[in-house]
């Protein structure tokens, strides 16, 4: 009597797969990426311990240094633990909402003196000497130590156009929170508009809004300008360690 068909057919080897996707560890990757994060922890954490709590935390600086935090610290440990990095579309939400910080109050806020630590809290002796190190992490330290992990660290062509809104949903939807809590608070409540342009007050919901529409057309158009410089920029991170197949096991061809 034949043996059952199915017991012709080959046994799978579990050693042709890996057990897992993980990698060698990207220690340099993993350095590099370590300071990122605790810039962009430290300045969110000196804007809440000096400045007028909760309404340091209602500014999109310390709110965007916050996500750029937590992107960096999963990168990190991610690439410690030789996993892969983080998908392109979250890694250029990441990145144009460090350009905007940096961008904004470098070449907007500055003049109108806006800083979630800008009135420090608990009196002269808070001194002015936090208050500048946070404002030097959250809107410099920050955005530079992003553009260079972009440039050095990641490789080329991988964002593009189709990602651009999902980056911009992150300005919209700050957008919604700033303009339900002002109408939430009463008129006259400190910081209830931490930013002049959306001021409903002054402007009114039809001028507020049509500034910021006006501000996400600028950001849309500095996403387009980071797509265009990844596909024009070279490998730098070409010295770092190819990434692994974690769909195809080793030897087993292209895939289909």
């Amino acid at each position: 009597m034949t043996a059952p068909r199915i017991a012709l057919l080959p046994r799978p080897r579990a050693a042709e797969a890996p057990a897992h996707p993980a990698g060698p560890c990207r220690a340099w990757t993993t350095a590099l990426r370590v300071p990122a994060f605790g810039a962009a922890a430290a300045g969110p954490a000196i804007a809440l311990a000096t400045g007028h709590a909760p309404s340091a935390l209602i500014h999109f600086t310390v709110l965007a240094n916050l996500l750029i935090a937590a992107a960096f610290g999963w990168s990190a440990l991610r690439a410690w633990r030789g996993g892969p990095p983080l998908p392109p579309r979250p890694a250029g939400g990441v990145l144009l909402l460090a350009a905007i910080t940096g961008l904004m109050y470098h070449l907007v806020l500055g003049n109108y003196g806006v800083s979630p630590v800008s009135a420090p809290r608990g009196g002269p002796d808070t001194g002015t000497g936090w208050s500048t190190a946070a404002n030097l992490l959250l809107h410099t330290v920050t955005p530079l130590a992003v553009a260079a992990d972009w440039l050095l660290l990641t490789a080329p062509r991988t964002l593009r156009l189709a990602h651009i809104p999902l980056w911009l949903s992150a300005p919209a939807a700050y957008l919604g929170l700033v303009l339900a809590r002002g109408a939430l608070l009463s008129p006259g409540t400190p910081a209830r508009y931490p930013y002049p342009f959306l001021d409903v007050d002054t402007y009114g919901y039809a001028g507020a809004l049509t500034q910021a529409l006006a501000l996400g057309l600028l950001f849309a158009t500095l996403g387009i300008l980071i797509t265009t410089v990844d596909h024009l920029r070279p490998n730098a991170a070409g010295w770092l360690p190819p990434r692994r197949n974690r769909i195809s096991p080793p030897a087993a061809g292209g895939l289909k």
